[in-house]
This record gives structure tokens, sequence and C-alpha cells, in this order.
């Protein structure tokens, strides 16, 4: 199935940009009349038939809405401090998008390698994945804030931290964590190479956070991000 994004819909007629009219029609050789399917980006895919077959702007005509398509029940933030080599985030990225995450939210912690991170090939990667992965809702991915900032935010449901140590709370399993809940708002937080610092993990105690752990490996940062975004999808397919 052949999926195009669409940032220009009024629910009755949509134009696709100048890269994903190019693809629509000098790639895949799309003509006026052919039926195409495109994601809004926000959770609904949209049939279509095509009006205007420009490689400068396909235009095309709504002919069927399908809401929540591609959809997952529950509602997960991953708060991730970026790697030092950008390509294994990158990858983190890429494989939660697929697997299902609504957020991705960059974190720069005390011990974190990488002080700056821009979002703009994050995006490029997010939208392309969830076009692969058959998902009509690309996750929205923060600009970097400090660990600390991010901890002090409001934020509803289960909120947990991995955390290779314990500062005054025992951890838990992440689907002991996750069986003891009954919501669907679910953020995880997941440190830098370094870990989180003690003084992060205080205050995340603190702001109501549970101390997890994700079983006796030790992994990689970009792993432990794949490896707490699968075991929440897991969950919510029981």
């Amino acid at each position: 199935m052949e999926l195009f994004y669409t940032r220009e819909t009024d629910g009755r007629y949509c134009r696709l940009d100048p890269e994903e009219s190019a693809h629509c029609v000098k790639v895949l050789r799309h003509r006026s009349g052919d039926d195409i399917h495109v994601i809004d980006g926000e959770g609904t895919l949209l049939r279509c038939r095509l009006t205007l077959d420009s490689p400068k702007g396909v235009e095309a005509e709504v002919l069927e809405r399908f809401p929540d398509w591609g959809g997952h029940p529950y509602r997960l933030t991953v708060a991730c401090c970026p790697t030092k080599n950008n390509d294994r985030f990158e990858w983190f990225i890429e494989k939660a998008t697929e697997i299902g995450v609504d957020t991705i939210a960059p974190l720069i912690g005390e011990h974190s390698e990488r002080k700056v991170y821009k979002t703009d090939r994050a995006g490029r990667i997010a939208l392309s994945a969830a076009k692969q992965s058959l998902k009509a809702r690309i996750p929205s991915i923060t600009e970097p804030v400090p660990v600390r900032d991010f901890l002090l935010q409001p934020r509803e449901g289960l909120r947990l931290i991995a955390c290779c140590f314990e500062e005054g709370q025992p951890r838990v399993s992440i689907q002991e964590a996750l069986r003891g809940y009954d919501g669907t708002e679910v953020t995880v937080l997941i440190g830098p190479e370094g870990d989180f610092s003690p003084a992060e993990v205080r205050l995340a105690l603190a702001n109501g956070y549970r101390p997890i752990h994700l079983g006796p490996s030790r992994l990689r940062t970009e792993t432990a991000a794949v490896t707490a975004t699968t075991a929440v999808y897991l969950h919510y397919l029981d």
C-alpha cells in the first residue's frame, strides 16, 4: 500500500507538497483519476482521487476518511537523551515510530555527551517510518530540554524512569509497573550513556516517577528506549 503525506487538507480536498507530488507522479506515475491513500499525520487516512497530476503540486478529492488508522490504544511519551552517535538516536526514532509512540522528547542530562540536538532530520525519519509501518499518525518530536525542566512539567498518567541504580526507592521491571496501571497515558524516561545522575533520579521520584529496570542486560541508550517502547506496545496488545 502506497502512502502519501499532506499538510494541506480541508476535509474535502488535499494537496501534496512538491516532494510528495514528484514521488507520486514521476516515480509512481499516478495520473488524474487514480485513487491514492494519504495520511494527515494526525491519525487519519484519506482515500483520494487525483484531480491534478502536477509534479509540483498534486491535488486530490477526498473520497473517504479513516480516523485513528494504524493507531494504538495508549498514549506514549518516550523522553530520551540523544546519543553521542546521532545515527543511533535516529535508529531509535525510526523503530519507535514503527512500533507505536506518540511523542519523542529529547532530553539533555547532567551526564549527556551530546548537549545539542536538532530535530529537523528527526521529523523526516519519523514520517518515513510512519508511512512504512502503515500508520496515519506521525509522532511529535519536541525540542530538547534539560532533564530537570522536563521533570518539573505537569504530566498525567504513569510516569517511569529507567535507571541503572536505586536511589531511595527499589526499582521494578517495566512489566510489573505496567501491570499495576489501568490507564492509557504512559511516560518513560531513558538516560544518556552515563545514566541519569542521582540528583535527577531524586527529582523524578519527588515528582511522581517510578524507577524501573529493563532486565538484567546492560543496554545502550537507544536499545533501552526501543525496549521500553516495545514493552508498552506489547502490554496493551493483551
